[in-house]
């Protein structure tokens, strides 16, 4: 079984910046990813919002930069599937696919997803009029016209937030009524820029190279309506990426690790960081932040404990 420092469960901007911080500290630091380096980030088409490219710059370009960076001072990378986590105290072990390996801590930045509609097109305008972050891409839709899928707080809140941009948004809800607490709904209901369609659900996106209609179905009437469109904002939840520590870390209702302030969860010697966790603003820029606090603390958990 090999041993390490540090083991990061997950390769986007949280967890490449935990390998960045710990393999710059001379720990022995490998992480661990599915796919490739970058999580939800690489398939981003530009980001504009994260300090210093004033020009800003592609998903997949940040994420080979990041993982570039953590290579340089030692951070070992492998692409596996993890199973779940053991306790052997002191050390933490993590069961993949390509075996177990043992660490004095372990660092989860494993994300979440974005539920998706699974309706006709969404998969082929994904980053071509798809979207699901209003903050990430709102900017990019300026003086057009967006549907909103949802009726929760995200979903209305960022409806509000879209309306900065767009000429119209329009809010599309299976139900008749929303499910986001009242002072957020009142906001909404209040918003002159902001259209409201009930009872019903996405039926198809259409396109030519990027999103240019939706196909709306009424559940009621089950008539079919063509609607114009230059984006689709998508909030019908989340779903973290937690499956395989439900039975040893403490979770939210929805499923996002519990952490303090220096991204400890219920275990010592356990952190967690980026998406997967519950906090308030799920950006790159709030990811990195937890990603460098895990490394520095779980450093100094290294050092009092081993």
């Amino acid at each position: 079984m090999q041993s390490y420092d540090v083991i990061i469960i997950g390769a986007g901007p949280a967890g490449l910046t935990s390998a960045l911080y710990s393999a710059r500290s001379k720990l022995s630091t490998l992480y661990l990813e599915t796919l490739g380096a970058g999580g939800q980030v690489a398939a981003t088409d530009e980001i504009e919002n994260y300090p210093g490219f004033s020009r800003g710059i592609s998903g997949f370009d940040l994420s080979l930069q990041m993982e570039e960076q953590a290579l340089r001072f030692g951070a070992k990378p492998l692409l596996t599937k993890v199973l779940g986590l053991e306790l052997a105290d002191p050390y933490r072990i993590v069961k993949t696919t390509k075996g177990d390996f043992i660490g004095k801590i372990i660092i989860i930045a494993s994300g979440a997803a974005p539920k998706p509609l699974n309706c006709p097109g969404e998969l082929t305008y994904r980053t071509r009029g798809v979207s699901y972050c209003a903050t990430c891409d709102g900017p990019f839709y300026e003086a057009s016209n967006i549907v909103v899928v949802g009726g929760g707080n995200s979903a209305v809140e960022e409806a509000c937030y879209l309306t900065r941009f767009a000429n119209k948004v329009s809010l599309v809800h299976r139900r008749d009524a929303l499910r986001a607490t009242k002072i957020i709904q009142d906001r909404a209901l209040t918003n002159p820029k902001l259209e409201f369609i009930w009872n019903t659900v996405i039926h198809e996106i259409r396109g030519d190279e990027m999103v240019q209609n939706v196909i709306l179905r009424n559940l009621l009437t089950k008539q079919l309506t063509e609607m114009p469109v230059n984006g689709i904002f998508i909030y019908v939840g989340n779903e973290p990426n937690t499956s395989f520590v439900k039975s040893l870390i403490e979770l939210t209702e929805e499923g996002y690790i519990q952490t303090d302030e220096f991204m400890r969860t219920n275990i010592p010697g356990i952190y967690a960081v980026g998406d997967v966790r519950q906090k308030l603003l799920r950006q790159v820029v709030t990811a990195v932040s937890d990603g460098a606090i895990a490394a520095y603390h779980g450093e100094k958990y290294i050092e009092e404990h081993f």
